[in-house]
């Protein structure tokens, strides 16, 4: 049995559905020693160039290529305003400003995200990840909506939570208001 590509349109967001089933036979004789890692190649390929499309070059570094913004160069850094800090990508809530302190290190820092109780992650929209990329083991940040790397948790930041939730503020729109 092959897999079939099935493209559905889903706003602006594209979804691959692979489905089991036999081809044709025409079709399983042209599709015969094919490699099957190219579906997974172009449909990678395909979503990098909507996000390319969505994105700023910089926020497409960040967010799709784990990168990360030059310290006290972002716009977030020192805003003081009270809202709700969303996701660039697909504009999911991820910190409070109730939650923002200044670290120092030069880029925004939360002792939570937005939803969690305490330690207690689970209505968030954020996820967490081992990270050995630069030698040492450090945790990435994600959004659990849309996998787009957001920064880096610590385990040094101020009480109740411990937390130092390293965020780019080029992963991030925020939405002034409340910040509840």
């Amino acid at each position: 049995m092959a897999a079939h590509p099935i493209w559905r349109m889903l706003g602006s967001r594209r979804l691959l559905v692979l489905l089991r089933s036999p081809l044709p036979s025409a079709g399983r004789a042209a599709h015969r020693g094919t490699d099957t890692g190219s579906l997974t190649k172009q449909a990678e390929a395909t979503v990098a160039t909507d996000w390319k499309k969505k994105l700023t070059p910089e926020q497409f570094y960040v967010t799709r290529e784990k990168g990360t913004e030059p310290p006290f160069s972002g716009i977030y850094l020192n805003n003081t305003e009270s809202g709700i800090y969303c996701c660039v990508c697909c504009n999911a809530p991820l910190f409070s400003s109730e939650k923002k302190y200044n670290s120092g290190t030069g880029w925004p820092s939360f002792s939570e995200a937005y939803g969690a109780c305490g330690r207690d992650e689970s209505n968030t929209n954020i996820m967490r990840r081992p990270d050995n990329s630069l030698g040492s083991t450090r945790t990435e940040v994600v959004c659990k909506q849309c996998d787009a790397h957001l920064g880096h948790v610590f385990d040094d930041g101020p009480t109740p939570s411990g937390q130092r939730f390293c965020i780019n503020s080029v992963s991030l729109n925020f939405k002034p208001g409340s910040g509840q």
